[in-house]
């Protein structure tokens, strides 16, 4: 049995056909490549050997190879192919990907591509353009097999075999009336059973899910996880078949709005890469970070406030730390609760209420549980009852008020159409630290006579 070679051995065989000028030694290698694979191996590739690999790719791994870079990555070999040969690449690029690599281009850099492009394809590009960033006008393939209400089983497997390939997805046909109006829906498995003589208006479903071209892309994503679709069909005015979204372009926007979640949860702001630039990423995270330092400043404030409850029993500063981050930590874990809720569904009243019930019995049993644990281990550390009780008390209503914080901050921000994920972990384990110090010390100084 034949090992299959490793990276850095099919990065040496590329090179060498490359060096040798064998192109059918490089395009069987290719070809036993997932596009994907193709891409990395390009990535990876010396700068010197580019162009030849780009050269000797036919236009159709060009286009593959176009679908799996970053938009840097496509602009580079864009540049490389030149005016002539990317306008055919272009061509061959499904739409939906194609208004994504021309949206921040300069309106020169369109025009100038545009204008070599086959203008039924550029004309449907500057269509799609002009939705919304984020919507699902922007996101929808107009490469699809629709077929007629009035078309038989026959004439509509007719019309699936001539326009397969158009169709990234076969495991739906939608059905139009004369007026390009979405009256239904047939699976590839009616169409097998059926019998060739029957009508698609009477083996059609008619109740079709589907989504207006400015619908928000999450709202798309969460439709095609609750009916797990591979598809969806998108209309305009008067139900008018547009297009069709498909569950590889939903599987890029689940990443990239997590990935916006957790900049914002980590209060990075906007995007930070490998290739982000050191002044840049600083400016970028800067805002949200002098804004916890003026925060923090408050529980600097608090624990000056309380200096001499501190001199009077030492003991209080070494758990001041531990229930701090403790309660800082279970408010970011509701809080990371409340966001994948609010991606995945639309909460209503009912479901909140019983999301931040649930978040306060997990409080409580979370607080007693390591409340009781850190009694008895101040008390036997210091022997002193009252300074578990201190402890005690003091890390189960900061808890408490954590689980509740990271629960009720992020719905009321939703509430208010602000995204939630930027009530981000840290400013949300600030705000906690003030209430933990403000609890901690307000109960050790009732107590502060015994614990002298």
């Amino acid at each position: 049995m034949q090992m299959r070679p490793s990276e850095n051995e099919l990065m040496h065989e590329i090179i060498q056909s490359l060096k040798d000028g064998k192109r059918r030694v490089f395009l069987d290698i290719i070809d036993e490549l997932q596009p994907y694979d193709v891409a990395q191996q390009y990535q990876h590739l010396p700068a010197k050997h580019r162009n030849k690999f780009l050269l000797y790719l036919t236009l159709a791994q060009l286009k593959e190879l176009m679908e799996e870079l970053s938009k840097e990555d496509q602009l580079e070999v864009l540049q490389k192919l030149g005016i002539e040969k990317s306008t055919k690449v272009l061509d061959l690029m499904e739409n939906d990907d194609l208004t994504t690599l021309l949206a921040d281009l300069e309106p020169e850099q369109i025009e100038e591509l545009m204008s070599e492009m086959k203008k039924e394809e550029s004309d449907m590009v500057q269509h799609m353009m002009k939705y919304p960033a984020e919507s699902a006008g922007r996101l929808m393939n107009n490469r699809f097999v629709w077929i007629s209400k009035h078309y038989t089983v026959r004439e509509a497997v007719d019309k699936l075999k001539d326009f397969a390939e158009l169709a990234e997805y076969l495991n739906y046909l939608y059905v139009i009336d004369e007026g390009k109006k979405l009256v239904g829906v047939v699976s590839y498995k009616d169409l097998l059973l059926g019998e060739m003589q029957d009508k698609i208006e009477d083996i059609m479903f008619t109740r079709v899910v589907k989504v207006d071209v400015l619908t928000d892309q999450e709202d798309v994503a969460k439709l095609i996880s609750r009916y797990d679709f591979v598809s969806i069909p998108v209309i305009e005015d008067n139900d008018k078949l547009m297009g069709v979204i498909t569950v590889d372009d939903i599987l890029d926007v689940v990443i990239q709005e997590a990935n916006e979640d957790i900049e914002k949860l980590s209060a990075s702001g906007k995007a930070i890469d490998f290739k982000t630039k050191p002044l840049v990423a600083a400016y970028r995270r800067l805002p949200w970070l002098i804004l916890l330092l003026l925060i923090g400043l408050v529980s600097g404030s608090i624990i000056d406030g309380f200096s001499e409850t501190l001199q009077s029993a030492v003991a209080l500063a070494f758990f001041m730390p531990m229930i701090a981050g403790m309660t800082g930590n279970t408010g970011t874990q509701s809080l990371a609760v409340v966001v994948r809720g609010l991606v995945a569904q639309d909460l209503d009243v009912k479901q909140v209420v019983k999301l931040i019930f649930r978040e306060l019995w997990v409080g409580i049993i979370i607080g007693l549980t390591c409340a009781i644990l850190i009694s008895i281990i101040a008390f036997i550390w210091q022997g002193s009852l009252i300074l578990g009780i201190v402890v005690g008390s003091s890390l189960l209503i900061t808890l408490i008020i954590g689980t509740l914080a990271g629960t009720i901050i992020p719905l009321v921000l939703y509430k208010f159409n602000i995204d939630p994920a930027v009530a981000s972990g840290p400013l949300i384990t600030t705000i906690n630290d003030i209430f933990s110090l403000l609890v901690y010390f307000g109960i050790a100084s009732m107590f502060i006579s015994k614990l002298s």
